[in-house]
């Protein structure tokens, strides 16, 4: 799968969407899900043109893939919360719609199953 520079996270990270960021630095930047399934729900996502989890770790440089995953943490810890969920979707079937890679921090309730049918 190509890369679609005018899915919403490109055109947030682009400045075209706005988007409350949280968290910025040079790895990834961090801001509220629109459609929260918890309390807490933010997404944290790379810089850069990357579509998928695997494609992620495939292109992405040592120092990039963990600067992106410190990033996640320091947005928890930003958060306040101890015990979250980290949740990231590897394609279509997965239940992935943005092919931007993504995880996406749950927090600030107990969270259920992982897989709900």
């Amino acid at each position: 799968m190509s890369y679609d520079t005018n899915n919403v996270f490109a055109r947030i990270l682009r400045g075209e969407i706005p988007a409350a960021k949280l968290y910025d630095d040079a790895f990834a930047i961090a801001f509220a899900d629109i459609a929260p399934s918890a309390p807490t729900h933010v997404l944290v996502i790379p810089k850069g043109e990357f579509t998928h989890y695997d494609d992620f770790l495939i292109r992405a440089g040592d120092a990039q893939i963990l600067g992106f995953f410190k990033a996640v943490r320091a947005v928890a810890q930003q958060l306040g919360v101890g015990e979250y969920r980290l949740i990231t979707n590897n394609g279509e079937s997965a239940g992935q719609s943005v092919h931007h890679f993504h995880v996406h921090i749950l927090a600030g309730k107990k969270l259920g199953a992982l897989v709900g049918d």
